[in-house]
């Protein structure tokens, strides 16, 4: 079968990474598959860059420019919504008109525009929807953060400076509608938790709307020996590790501020952890928490196997998630996690089992699974189970099965 993935980017944030492991998955599984991005950040040969330099660097600013302006010239949340007013052309690709399966993934930011989704909708093929987020179903938005608007058609937009209940996010969730009427659409929600809020808006209505988890490659993310890395990457051998990671450690949503109230808490009870902060603006982390720490910046992904493996525990307070990367990772690496009860968190963490899952937004109930796991648990039998649930449910050729039965049906 085959297949054309469109996706923003192929490396260079979860959304493109799982987009990219499931181009992976799906090769093995024996699909023709190829992945048309906007801007092609990796080396794979099986994915190809559409539009030109200049142009898409045009259709990018333009956007955010039209948002900055309805916005009244604030940034606040520049990067929170998108609108889908320019992008590349796709459906005149040859991949386009030889492929069985055209999959959508994340494709705001200047990749697709809403007009270039209705005519893939009126296309007649079948059409795949893998939502990172939940901007397919709302208006404008990438994260409702509590709003319920998107149940019935927008409207007094959160997070619009001049909201009305005929604002730019009605208006864009309405324009959704006529696109997406033009087809048939089978929504794919990462997790049962997005699957659920995706099922309560009006722009699925009609459509499909199921939910797949992401896949990773268990045989790059595995165990390794811990002492051998720790002595590697000169790391102490005696004090429990903490690992935090994010593309950007310092971005609120990433729950900064939760992760070093509840390091004060930690601090005031132990002298043996040491946290390890990765990610571009990790020292911002580094120079606050009480704790032995090491900010280590940017890590290519190659590498990051390694640090899961170094570390005896991975935590994640973020404040909005869908299915993390990172928590998948952590596992397969045989590292139990610690995070919030958010998105689809509690879905890969199982609590007490393989982790522990905290109460949203409480740095001391962080604080406390920490402990527990590290202190007061069996923590080769969380490291064992953490791997063993990863194997289970994420491995690639699960996934690629999935999926297959996806394209497969009528």
């Amino acid at each position: 079968m085959r297949v054309l993935i469109i996706s923003t980017y192929d490396t260079g944030g979860g959304a493109a990474i799982a987009a990219t492991r499931l181009m992976h998955a799906l090769q093995s599984a024996g699909h023709d598959v190829s992945m048309a991005v906007r801007n092609r950040l990796g080396n794979d040969p099986s994915v190809f860059p559409v539009g030109s330099h200049t142009g898409n660097r045009v259709r990018f600013y333009w956007e955010r420019g039209v948002i900055y302006l309805h916005n009244r010239l604030s940034k606040r949340y520049l990067f929170d919504v998108s609108i889908a007013n320019s992008g590349v052309s796709v459906t005149d690709l040859p991949e386009f008109r030889s492929a069985d399966v055209i999959h959508l993934h994340w494709v705001n930011q200047g990749m697709l525009s809403l007009e270039e989704v209705d005519k893939i909708a009126a296309s007649g093929k079948k059409v795949v929807w893998t939502m990172h987020d939940m901007w397919a179903f709302t208006g404008i938005c990438h994260h409702a953060a509590g709003c319920t608007r998107y149940e019935s058609s927008c409207g007094n937009c959160p997070y619009l400076v001049a909201s009305s209940p005929n604002d730019l996010s009605r208006k864009l969730f309405r324009k959704k509608q006529r696109a997406y009427a033009k087809g048939h659409i089978t929504f794919v929600a990462c997790s049962q938790w997005l699957r659920e809020l995706a099922e309560k808006s009006p722009l699925t209505r009609g459509h499909e709307v199921v939910d797949i988890p992401n896949p990773i490659d268990t045989g790059v993310y595995f165990p390794m020996d811990k002492v051998m890395l720790r002595d590697k990457m000169c790391l102490p051998q005696k004090k429990k590790i903490v690992l935090f990671a994010a593309a950007k450690a310092s971005d609120p949503r990433k729950g900064l501020e939760y992760l070093i109230q509840a390091s004060q808490t930690l601090a005031q009870e132990r002298d043996d952890l040491f946290f390890l902060i990765v990610g571009t603006n990790s020292e911002e982390i580094y120079n606050r928490l009480p704790l032995p720490a090491r900010s280590m910046g940017y890590i290519p992904p190659e590498r990051m196997p390694e640090l899961y493996s170094a570390a005896d525990l991975y935590i994640t307070p973020s404040l909005q998630e869908n299915l993390p990367n990172t928590i998948m990772e952590a596992m397969a690496c045989g590292t139990p996690c610690v995070g919030f009860r958010i998105g689809g968190i509690p879905e890969m963490i199982d609590h007490r089992v393989n982790g522990y899952v905290a109460e949203y937004q409480n740095s001391n109930d962080l604080a406390r699974g920490v402990t527990e796991v590290l202190f007061k648990s069996d923590q080769e039998a969380f490291s064992r189970r953490a791997r063993e649930k990863v194997v289970r449910t994420y491995a690639p050729e699960k996934i690629a099965h999935q999926y297959t039965t996806l394209y497969e049906r009528e």
